[in-house]
């Protein structure tokens, strides 16, 4: 194994990070506009610009089979389209408040993951594994709320939030692992690729279908360098990345290390906002570190 397959969990733990500065930093700004619009828009932007780059690795296509683009097809669909629709709407209904229902939800993404990665993609991993998994999931909670229940004073639309950000949970970790299995005959580059283009037709098909196509022309030049922003850094640049780090480790050990994005929205939080962190904020994320590494740590034992 060399240098770059041992590091492939950082590549997963950056782009956590950078899907955390989506929500705390950019997504807000695109509040005014249908959720089917902002995914549409922010995917075909990303796809647009890595066309030409997925035309000179076209020959990598004829390496895939069936079950390959069924997967990619999975994912589009439900990383892609109905899990962003769906956190995204989550933290409209709450109008971002970080801290809520909608990110504790998100604590049970590793839970589908680390399931449908035993079920179809046959991952057998030590018992220490799963200590390190609750571990981290715990260390999620405590970094999101310390020792404080969720908030739920987001008035009557709490509840629909947090179905969304279930669904969301399930759509974002059922694309780890069907992730990890379409790339099991391609580079991670024509993954992401592919990821980007599958997500815009299927969304050009939902937002046309619910009407919102022809409010394309209410973006303002604000919004359009927000979606710019997001392309290369919380979108495109942060899938490269995550692809490239699940193309080496196991997508248990990838949903574990996605578990960066709560550590992360709340050191952004204090960074930008100045939100302090509890003292039970600051052990949840030592733990979480801790957790991660260990897991990292097993993934070079099964290499």
């Amino acid at each position: 194994m060399n240098k770059l397959q041992k590091i492939g969990p950082l590549f997963v733990i950056v782009a956590a990070f950078l899907w955390a500065l989506d929500g705390i930093v950019l997504r807000p700004e695109l509040y005014s506009l249908s959720v089917p619009l902002v995914v549409f828009v922010e995917h075909a932007l990303a796809f647009l610009i890595m066309t030409p780059l997925l035309l000179y690795e076209i020959k990598e296509l004829k390496k895939m089979k069936k079950g390959d683009w069924g997967a990619f097809l999975w994912v589009a669909i439900f990383g892609g389209a109905i899990g962003t629709m769906f956190i995204t709407k989550a933290l409209f209904y709450v109008h971002f408040v970080n801290l809520s229902i909608v990110i504790l939800l998100q604590k049970l993404q590793p839970v589908f993951a680390l399931l449908l990665a035993a079920f179809i993609l046959k991952e057998k991993l030590p018992k220490k594994f799963f200590y390190y998994a609750v571990a981290a999931i715990i260390g999620g909670y405590l970094v999101t709320f310390g020792l404080n229940q969720p908030e739920f004073s987001t008035g009557n639309k709490t509840f629909i939030a947090a179905l969304f950000a279930l669904g969301a949970a399930f759509a974002f970790g059922s694309a780890t692992v069907f992730g990890k299995r379409g790339l099991q005959n391609i580079n991670f580059r024509v993954g992401t690729y592919l990821r980007f283009g599958l997500t815009t037709l299927v969304m050009f098909f939902i937002t046309a279908a619910v009407g919102d196509l022809s409010t394309i022309n209410q973006i303002t030049q604000r919004q359009l360098i927000t979606f710019l922003i997001i392309v290369f850094s919380s979108g495109g640049l942060a899938i490269f990345l995550y692809y490239y780090g699940l193309k080496w480790i196991t997508a248990s050990v990838s949903t574990i290390c996605e578990l960066a994005f709560p550590l992360s929205a709340i050191l952004l939080e204090f960074l930008i906002r100045g939100n302090a962190l509890s003292l039970a904020q600051w052990a949840g994320a030592a733990l979480m570190i801790y957790a991660m590494y260990k897991v990292s740590k097993v993934q070079a034992k099964l290499e």
